[in-house]
């Protein structure tokens, strides 16, 4: 048993509101934490901090959970760089795109594609990311979609089958028949390495009935319902998800008052977990979190990482884009990137820095957590802890 005490935390969030300020937040000042072995062992102020093995000095600066992201997309090959000039140049996005990356990643080696999945984890670790879902989806025959998340599944527990991504290239004209094979020997083949099922159910993609099959199939399977939802275009992934206790529903930038109201009434179920990097990358609208905050849903947000729509690993990034485009505050955005993302996995030992929860967190060069939405773009994370060692 090995234990370390992290003294001198100007501001810390714990995310529980009875460890500090009353708050969402659970906010401390001049705080300590004991890490013991992997785990948080102690949360109290820094004068009654207990002895440890070793000590970590603060030094004032704020200390936060690692950031949860609950949605990425980083088994692939290649890159869309010249699809993203295009966009930026006038031309829209659409869901087509995806075929690019397929057709790369089908190429690809094992370890091509372990590396580069090494890679953006690397680099997301180093922005504070210490629990990240990732998906298949860019592989779309089964020997693909299964080696994907084989190789995903090395390095997370949180996978997620996405055969249903879009129609694979090779079914272009017999879409019926790729959802019996998204449901039938694909899933089959996938299902012992994943934990979630997650369809896109969009025009160009998936519509309901078809998206209903593909995550009923999943979830007999043994699979827990995601789906990407509402991202285009007004449409039925919303109230799928609700209907069928899905995890969460993803993007959530096209909502009625219906699908609102839904996901409110789902609140403990089903968490809306909103994309804004995939909005930056295609000029597209952005999710309207004020209006799903104030009506009572639960509220996560994610990177999205992928070549095509939001090639960013940063959860910093995704906070201030949040506060200055989605009408967030600093305390919802930060709470989204971590308890909301954790709430999304459906976890309750990340996200969160209270005794039992698993040791992650990230210092930053800063005295407060708001200014991560306060100076974007700056690199203020200077160390990370995952599972209680410290990492970067």
């Amino acid at each position: 048993m090995t234990t370390t005490v992290i003294t001198n935390i100007g501001s810390l969030v714990t995310n529980d509101p009875a460890l500090g300020d009353g708050s969402p937040l659970g906010l401390t000042e001049d705080a300590a934490v004991v890490i013991e072995d992997d785990k948080i062992a102690w949360v109290g102020p820094t004068a009654k901090a207990p002895s440890a093995d070793g000590t970590f000095d603060a030094q004032g600066r704020a200390l936060i959970p690692g950031f949860v992201d609950s949605h990425s997309h980083l088994v692939f090959a290649g890159d869309r760089t010249a699809e993203f000039n295009a966009r930026m140049s006038g031309r829209s996005y659409s869901a087509g795109g995806i075929r690019t990356t397929v057709a790369a990643t089908r190429a690809a080696t094992d370890a091509e594609l372990e590396a580069n999945l090494l890679r953006h984890l690397d680099e997301a670790r180093r922005q504070g990311t210490t629990t990240f879902e990732t998906k298949s989806g860019y592989g779309l025959t089964v020997e693909d979609e299964a080696r994907a998340l084989r190789i995903a599944a090395a390095h997370t527990e949180e996978v997620t089958y996405l055969g249903a991504h879009i129609v694979s290239p090779d079914y272009a004209e017999d879409p019926a028949g790729y959802v019996d094979l998204v449901t039938g020997e694909m899933l089959a083949a996938c299902a012992p390495y994943a934990r979630w099922v997650d369809v896109f159910c969009e025009k160009g993609a998936f519509d309901g009935d078809q998206a209903r099959a593909i995550l009923t199939a999943g979830a007999a399977a043994g699979l827990i319902p995601r789906v990407h939802a509402n991202q285009l275009s007004y449409g039925p992934g919303v109230q799928l998800a609700v209907e069928l206790e899905a995890a969460s529903a993803d993007h959530c930038t096209h909502l009625t008052d219906a699908d609102v109201d839904a996901l409110a009434q789902a609140a403990d179920t089903t968490v809306a977990t909103l994309l804004p990097g995939a909005e930056f990358s295609t000029r597209a609208q952005w999710p309207d979190a004020r209006r799903l905050i104030d009506a009572g849903a639960t509220v996560a947000l994610s990177t999205d990482c992928n070549p095509g729509s939001s090639y960013t690993s940063s959860m910093p990034f995704c906070i201030a884009l949040a506060v200055r485009d989605m009408r967030m505050t600093p305390d919802e955005a930060l709470w989204s990137a971590t308890a909301g993302g954790a709430r999304a996995l459906r976890r309750t030992d990340v996200g969160v820095v209270i005794p039992g929860a698993r040791a992650d967190l990230a210092l930053l060069e800063a005295p407060s957590h708001v200014h991560l939405a306060y100076r974007p773009g700056v690199p203020l994370v200077s160390a990370v802890w995952q599972r209680g060692v410290r990492t970067a």
